[in-house]
């Protein structure tokens, strides 16, 4: 169990952010705001790929008046991102976002920026301070030589002044950098000073798979530290897939429930009674189509299969032919090769109805004793490769000396 660092709670809109509440999941629309249901239609697929907040920019007048139409329709919470007109913030707030991003870096105007605190301060709403290594403020690089881990939280401190200066405190803060080292050690010391929400992400992670590799390296890393209050993936990518990708992260690391398939597979080896991958592929796509939200696994020899997934909810070995249906480690069905991923999905919507216990109590009564000689007459055959019987012979004869 993560042990979340504590932090101050804010809300954008009806989605908690830091005091403990479950961590969100962002992303943003790459349409011109301009263009009021292009623009919708992206917020409503973002929503459904587990989006909990979306962020539209505002960098002109058009894509103002365009808010003031997309977020009394929007699903979800919407932040407006603010660059370097102050004008636009305002502007933003009248057309009822729930939430604005000030990057400090483009925004250097203590007036300015202070005029808008004061100006989100009566509408109730936060402002996310959005520090970014590619657009430091000129006086901290010249100080600082680089975008260093000090560099970017001392911005984010001097822009924290200016908002408390107007008792403005809703707010949430990020020190992203597109190099995931730096970026950690940012939000590390970040953490270890403030006591706001922070969101985590690594920018311009750059297209998939690299993307994504850096986002989870990043942004995990540091939830796993107990560090971060809501994340975003920035990805070359259809934002759909930040959306996913952020979705599944915290669910993988039980940060949230799960929503989704959580597929297990054996990487495959020369024991391999099927082709695993073409199997798992198989499954993913019949197991997804089919909207179940299980962990299941999917393994190449019976022989250690049902024992290495044991904590999978359901799962299938392939052996000799046949599969051996397994719920928790315990083998419920053999079933014909062909017919392994068929049986599958069809056991995995009757666990979804009635739970596992009530499966379990249904199962095959030879079952299990098929499968353990199934799994003698492959031993038999293939051998033992881990030589786990010689091993275990020759450990216990050490051991009693």
């Amino acid at each position: 169990m993560i042990e979340r660092r504590p932090t101050k709670q804010i809300h954008v809109g009806d989605v908690a952010v830091g005091g403990g509440a479950p961590v969100s999941v962002q992303s943003m629309t790459t349409t011109k705001t301009a263009d009021v249901d292009g623009t919708l239609a992206q917020v409503y697929a973002l929503k459904g790929a587990g989006a909990d907040i979306v962020r539209i920019t505002c960098n002109d007048a058009d894509a103002a008046a365009g808010l003031a139409e997309i977020v009394p329709r929007s699903p979800v919470p919407i932040i407006a991102d603010i660059h370097f007109n102050h004008r636009m913030a305002l502007a933003a707030l009248e057309a009822g976002v729930q939430g604005l991003r000030l990057n400090p870096g483009n925004i250097r105007d203590e007036k300015k920026i202070k005029e808008v605190a004061i100006a989100t301060k009566e509408r109730g709403i936060p402002i996310r301070i959005g520090v970014n290594g590619g657009s430091l403020d000129k006086d901290l690089l010249a100080k600082y030589g680089t975008a260093t881990p000090e560099a970017m939280v001392e911005s984010a401190l001097m822009e924290i002044r200016y908002l408390e200066d107007v008792d403005f405190t809703d707010i949430k803060i990020s020190v992203k950098n597109s190099h995931v080292p730096t970026m950690v050690d940012a939000y590390r010391l970040l953490s270890d000073t403030v006591d706001y929400p922070l969101h985590l992400g690594v920018t311009e992670a750059g297209p998939i798979p690299g993307g994504i590799i850096k986002g989870v390296a990043g942004i995990g890393t540091l939830l796993l530290e107990g560090i971060g209050d809501t994340i975003r993936f920035s990805l070359t990518a259809d934002p759909v897939e930040e959306a996913k990708t952020g979705r599944a992260l915290l669910e993988y690391l039980d940060l949230r429930e799960r929503t989704g398939l959580d597929l297990i597979a054996c990487p495959s080896c020369g024991r391999a009674e099927v082709d695993v991958i073409e199997v798992a592929n198989e499954a993913q796509q019949k197991l997804e189509e089919a909207g179940l939200a299980i962990q299941v696994a999917v393994m190449g020899c019976v022989v250690n299969g049902p024992g290495e997934a044991r904590e999978a909810e359901l799962g299938i070995a392939a052996g000799r032919g046949k599969g051996h249906l397994f719920i928790k480690g315990q083998v419920v069905r053999v079933v014909p090769e062909a017919e392994m991923v068929d049986a599958l999905v069809d056991e995995g919507k009757k666990l979804v109805e009635e739970g596992i216990e009530a499966r379990l109590a249904v199962a095959d009564a030879n079952a299990e004793q098929i499968a353990a000689a199934e799994r003698e007459q492959l031993l038999t055959i293939q051998g033992d490769a881990n030589r786990a019987r010689e091993r275990r012979a020759r450990v216990a004869e050490i051991a009693e000396g």
